[in-house]
């Protein structure tokens, strides 16, 4: 058997294994058995083979010891305060970094397999969207790793040379995943299988505007093609505006809800959400919001969240201040109390203490926190994988990008968001390409000067909304705004909580403080400044790890290197 059909052949045998129970995996014919003719013949089995992208795809909180990219997933960023902050990357791998095409490979197979299955023409068109998707979907995040990649949408011999063709230009290569995703939005049918559970073309329109806001914004603030950076923002609203504008899904009225449920069944703002089952699948999300000492969220994270006028704290009259946990939760956005816990947590005092006493409970199930299944890796609440939430956040942000945000526009999306539940928060407004409330204009004076009043509260909405569900690593990468996760220029990355050690005598004597005396805020990292975390521009893009350039060099080819590394 040669390598081509080996890697076939595993590739398959793995997909079959994520659906198949050991009952009706013993009756499968034997793996050597399994060819194209045997296998691609019929509806169901191309359905099975697809099964096989989405543990890899659609993570949730992961399975076992992990979470995914959820809270701590992607902590280099500003919103949590570790005792050891992470650091941007420094040196070239040697091997791995991401850099791999096993998917895409997947897809082209699936693909092309697809053409020959005898099924009616829609269901054709219909996985081949599905296959297309998937593969938009791979090369979306090999772009926003790497910048150019090489792109492939064919299966290729192991010895054709064209596996060691020169990087395409991003924008070569996202113009066809844009195709990727059109041709999915068109053909992919609108319910397919348990909603919520299967790829649909709603779950596709979700993606494609999440990865072409990504590029769009990309393209713009890195200065590399504002062209096609206008192209694509306008693609990623016109695939949330489809989504809008459906009527199937509506913001749900319990934040919390969606991140703490044993069931996300129904949710009605679950576009795509994994399933998790005692014995079958578990995570231990759960329990990190539970028993476990935290990673802190940090001070600068707190501050971003609104008061419960609409103003940012900095200028509103009802902000109480942070010299207690009640002060900063009282009259503020109800997103707060439902990420954060209402007490403070500290080192020394509880035993499942923040390294910045601010502590997180969106993630915690209350109903099974003291059973086993609430602790260790047991954890069975279900995931978000892509909810209607972002897919507004993402409409908002494409269309002040392009400058085209009205009224309206804000009232079919944040102001959907602002109103969940009890709606504390007053609807936001813009008024001369202004943000305003109540009809007055107002402006934030923390705002970063290099962004507009407008887009700075897109963004702190944004930030709020998504809060610890991994996705301020990328926004601050795209929006070419990774410096705010230096610990040095920010140093309230680097704070927690206000504590005076009079009112916790059990606080731990090594937790420093910034204040003189017995009062201060919590300061997590200690280490000198040379070894605190300091960002270059480089880290924009991820190196090539060398053996792959060794790889190229070795057939004759030659692959480049990202700049700076």
């Amino acid at each position: 058997m040669n390598f081509k059909a080996l890697l076939y052949k595993v590739t398959l045998f793995a997909a079959l294994l994520v659906v198949s129970g050991c009952e009706e995996h013993l009756t499968r014919p034997p793996l050597d058995q399994m060819t194209d003719e045997t296998y691609w013949t019929n509806e169901e089995n191309v359905r099975t083979f697809s099964w096989g992208f989405y543990p890899g795809f659609f993570t949730g909180y992961g399975s076992g010891f992990t979470w995914g990219a959820y809270f701590s997933g992607q902590s280099l960023n500003d919103d949590f305060a570790p005792t050891n902050p992470p650091q941007f990357t420094e040196n070239v791998p040697t091997s791995g970094g991401g850099w791999g095409f096993a998917n895409v490979r997947k897809a082209n197979i699936f693909i092309d397999r697809v053409q020959g299955v005898d099924m009616a023409p829609e269901a054709v068109e219909h996985w081949t969207g599905v296959g297309r998707f998937f593969r938009g979907l791979q090369y979306h995040l090999l772009v926003r790793s790497f910048g150019d990649v090489p792109w492939y949408d064919e299966v290729l011999e192991e010895d054709d040379e064209r596996l060691y063709k020169p990087r395409d230009p991003r924008t070569v290569v996202m113009d066809n995943v844009l195709s990727d995703f059109k041709y999915a939005a068109e053909h992919v049918r609108e319910s397919d299988g348990e909603d919520g559970l299967t790829v649909n073309r709603y779950v596709v329109l979700a993606y494609m505007s999440r990865a072409f806001l990504f590029e769009g914004t990309f393209l713009k603030y890195h200065d590399i093609d504002q062209q096609k950076a206008e192209e694509y923002l306008k693609e990623a609203k016109w695939a949330a505006d489809q989504i809008i504008q459906s009527g199937n899904y509506q913001v749900s009225d319990n934040y919390r809800e969606m991140f703490n449920s044993l069931s996300l069944a129904g949710n009605p703002e679950m576009i795509l959400y994994r399933k998790y089952e005692i014995g079958v699948l578990t995570h231990a999300l759960n329990s990190y919001n539970n028993r476990e000492p935290q990673t802190g969220v940090s001070k600068n994270a707190i501050e971003s969240y609104l008061a419960s006028d609409g103003l940012p704290i900095s200028i509103s009259p009802a902000y109480q201040g942070d010299r207690s946990i009640e002060d900063v939760m009282a009259n503020r956005d109800p997103r707060l109390r439902e990420t954060i816990v209402p007490e403070l947590r500290l080192n020394g005092v509880v035993s499942n203490y923040s390294t910045s006493g601010y502590a997180t409970h969106k993630f915690l199930n209350e109903e099974i926190k003291d059973l086993p299944e609430g602790s260790s890796n047991l954890n069975p609440t279900d995931a978000p994988v892509i909810r209607y939430g972002e897919v507004l956040m993402n409409y908002a942000e494409a269309a002040a990008e392009l400058g085209t945000l009205t009224q309206e526009d804000l009232d079919k999306s944040i102001n959907q968001l602002r109103a969940r539940g009890e709606g504390v928060v007053p609807p936001l407004q813009v008024i001369g390409g202004q943000p305003a409330l109540n009809g007055a204009v107002y402006d934030d004076p923390k705002r970063d000067p290099d962004v507009s009043p407008l887009l700075w509260e897109i963004r702190r909405e944004r930030r709020t909304e998504l809060m610890m569900e991994g996705f301020r690593l990328n926004d601050l990468r795209r929006w070419k705004k990774l410096d705010y996760a230096d610990t040095v220029e920010n140093p309230d990355i680097n704070r927690g909580a206000w504590v005076d050690r009079n009112d916790y005598p059990d606080l731990q004597a090594d937790v420093t403080l910034d204040g003189e005396g017995e009062q201060g805020y919590i300061v997590p990292s200690t280490q000198q400044q040379s070894q605190r975390r300091l960002y270059d521009e480089r880290v924009y893009l991820n190196p090539i790890p060398l053996n792959q350039i060794t790889l190229y060099r070795d057939n004759g080819a030659e692959l480049s290197q990202n700049p700076g590394w």
